[in-house]
């Protein structure tokens, strides 16, 4: 197979070359997904194998969300200037190395090092694998659709790690859920050469590595404030003094940005309202789904009783519903616009989100964990497409990277800030009442409590969405496709 450039025009070999290659793409961005919480089931095997102390242990999820986010924007502007395709296989490349890694740990440090190098990888590839997306489907409808299915299928990657996690744990040891990636690179390495030819930014390359230093450490200091919080309360020095140096660097982040050439984040580039706010509301919205996957699986496992294998079944339903809002999506995008979209989808998910306070250890499968499920999915899949579709809008050779990343970048560190400060609320909640109510009846209040505040804090995405995102508004600066916002 020969190279295909990613402005080829849509005649029936370059259609079919293109698909190809969204294939390929969508496998990756589903593996990388998948890697976001595969350990979530796996953990109480790993600690007792490996020997984890409960704190080292929140390292296994945070250590790769970290990476991933932290390194997004760094490596996003990477693939614009140093090439989107080389960027990807590398990335992809360092990720199955990392995997291999992970799945022959023998130390806690190890499995915890193997991570940060998986999120590295992972912080390579998803922003290039975008990039190259949006080129290859420069229409704004057949964009649209293409970005849709690979939503889609990050978003199954995320459910599916839970299920395959549970099984593989269950049936054959933690290890494999990682080294089943082994096989995804080595496919993916062999093929993708062939199908799609390099793009790059034709910007001499310069590097801000002071931002990517800034922007990495931040989230870091931040999470290991809240989560340290969990444990010794909000009073503790130690935790006090990470939060504060995170929202200081935070401040010299944005310094940075406005004096150096070629800043992680053109201030430019988000000037552009329709960006700058669906980024803002996917930031919110993760933050809120990172917490309800981890705090979920936990009360189905320790409260209600679910095995791991029949943890991770119990959210098979959720990727359907996922499927099904996706579907909705890209209809009322067309009819409605996006922002109808969005504000509807997202006040579905807070209305499923509401409901999950109320499952307790008497509530049937069918009957109470079930609807919960349907209804927050299908507002997932209906808002996520059509955020990514605004935040994207307007993309060019020249940044097409950077906005992938930032996007993506806002998920991943929305989504560790949000477990971070949520698992804090519900660790906390849970023990005041402690001692007056039970433990078990604890642990559900700080878990219904955390879900509230997340159902709440979707519910003010959907406000900006609503009311900051103008009706019928464009991309005006180098824009090559209208946005309808509805």
């Amino acid at each position: 197979m020969t190279s295909t450039s990613t402005a080829e025009p849509p005649s029936a070999e370059g259609v079919a070359r293109r698909r190809a290659v969204l294939i390929m793409l969508c496998l990756v961005q589903f593996m990388l997904n998948l890697d976001d919480n595969v350990v979530s089931v796996a953990l109480p095997t790993v600690r007792e194998d490996l020997g984890f102390g409960t704190a080292g242990l929140a390292w296994v999820v945070n250590g790769y969300i970290l990476a991933f986010g932290g390194l997004l924007l760094l490596f996003g502007r990477v693939a614009d200037l140093l090439g989107r395709r080389r960027v990807f296989l590398t990335g992809t490349a360092l990720f199955g190395v990392a995997s291999v890694f992970c799945g022959a740990a023998q130390e806690p440090w190890q499995l915890v090092a193997g991570r940060f190098v998986q999120g590295t990888g992972a912080a390579m590839a998803s922003p290039a694998a975008l990039a190259l997306l949006t080129l290859l489907y420069p229409g704004a409808r057949e964009r649209a659709k293409a970005i849709g299915i690979w939503g889609a299928t990050a978003a199954v990657g995320a459910t599916s790690g839970l299920v395959i996690s549970g099984a593989l744990t269950g049936f054959a040891s933690w290890r494999w859920i990682f080294l089943i990636n082994v096989p995804v690179v080595v496919v993916v390495a062999v093929l993708l050469p062939r199908a799609v030819s390099e793009s790059r930014s034709e910007r001499r390359p310069r590097i801000d590595l002071p931002g990517a230093v800034l922007v990495t450490c931040a989230p870091v200091l931040l999470v290991y404030g809240l989560l340290r919080a969990a444990e010794t309360g909000w009073d503790d020095v130690v935790s006090m003094v990470a939060m504060i140096a995170a929202a200081l660097l935070a401040v010299a982040f944005v310094a940075v940005q406005r004096r150096v050439g070629e800043p992680l984040v053109p201030l430019s580039f988000l000037a552009s309202r329709p960006r700058a706010v669906a980024n803002v509301a996917t930031l919110l919205f993760s933050a809120s789904f990172y917490a309800m996957a981890f705090l979920l699986m936990l009360h189905l496992q320790t409260v209600l009783g679910y095995g791991p294998f029949a943890a991770g079944l119990a959210y098979l339903p959720f990727g359907a519903g996922i499927l099904a809002g996706m579907w909705l999506s890209s209809r009322a995008v067309d009819r409605l616009g996006a922002r109808p979209a969005i504000v509807a989808g997202l006040l579905i998910s807070a209305s499923g989100l509401l409901l999950m306070p109320g499952i307790d250890g008497h509530d049937a499968y069918a009957s109470g964990v079930l609807p919960a499920f349907l209804i927050t999915s299908l507002g997932c899949g209906m808002s996520l497409p059509a955020l990514s579709v605004v935040a994207l809008a307007g993309t060019t050779e020249e940044d097409a990277g950077i906005g992938s990343a930032l996007l993506t970048s806002g998920q991943q560190l929305g989504g560790a800030v949000g477990l971070a400060v949520l698992v804090t609320l519900a660790t906390q909640r849970g023990d005041a009442l402690a001692d007056s109510i039970g433990a078990d009846r604890a642990a559900t209040a700080g878990f219904s409590f955390a879900l509230t505040v997340a159902a709440a804090v979707v519910g003010v995405a959907a406000v900006l969405i609503a009311t900051m995102l103008r009706p019928r508004a464009h991309v005006p600066a180098k824009t090559r496709h209208r946005v309808d916002l509805g």
